[in-house]
């Protein structure tokens, strides 16, 4: 089957998919932390008393969660520039589109850590002196973050997953390295099953990663 498997393509075409493989990592790194920021603001607004902002948050996650995320890259590489009245580029609207996608599913994972913190700790850190605020930041926050960190890198791997989307903006990532190359020397196969493997090695050690840390954070 593999008789005329054409190896020397995919040791040719290492450096480009190298580079490819860095933009994939770089926009995965900065769309989970701004991801994460946002999507903590956006589960602390959803958890206020205050109605107006406990509805726009919902609103907000309720929205990005029911498009889908292509759409959503379209959006803010058309979008932003015409906002702005001048160019962004391709790389700095992907990043945007990804972190406030993303926050919207980091936003619902927080909302949850949050509230699996029994009451009584806010309570007892109010009764000690400190504002709501501060028991956030300085009681539950620390704890919830901890409990979530196994969702948080799990959604992590997806989010790399979806980085192959920024060729509908031209951008070079992995899979799309993978596919210049295919086409351009027309070893489709070789390519994409290369490009195939990385990612379920990737994939596979990170989920890997996530079992053994969620077995630690359960003991």
């Amino acid at each position: 089957m593999f008789g005329g498997f054409d190896y020397d393509v995919i040791l040719r075409s290492l450096p480009i998919l190298w580079q490819g493989m860095q933009l994939s990592l770089l926009l995965t790194g900065l769309a989970m932390s701004g991801g994460i920021v946002w999507g903590t603001l956006l589960a602390l607004m959803r958890l206020s008393a205050f109605a107006p902002l406990s509805v726009a948050a919902g609103a907000y996650v309720n929205c990005f969660r029911s498009v889908p995320l292509i759409l959503v890259i379209f959006w803010f590489y058309f979008l932003v520039p015409l906002a702005l009245g001048r160019p962004v580029g391709p790389f700095y609207s992907a990043l945007i589109a990804f972190a406030l996608f993303e926050a919207a599913y980091y936003c619902e994972i927080i909302r949850a850590g949050i509230q699996s913190i029994p009451r009584g700790q806010v309570l007892a850190a109010e009764a000690s002196g400190l504002t709501y605020w501060q028991a956030m930041r300085l009681v539950v926050l620390p704890q919830a973050f901890r409990n979530m960190v196994p969702i948080l890198l799990t959604q992590g791997i997806i989010l790399f997953q979806d980085t192959s989307l920024v060729y509908v903006v031209a951008l070079k990532d992995f899979m799309t390295a993978a596919s210049v190359v295919a086409n351009r020397d027309g070893r489709l196969v070789e390519m994409y099953l290369f490009a195939a493997l990385v990612y379920f090695l990737i994939c596979f050690a990170g989920s890997y990663g996530v079992r053994r840390l969620q077995t630690r954070v359960a003991a």
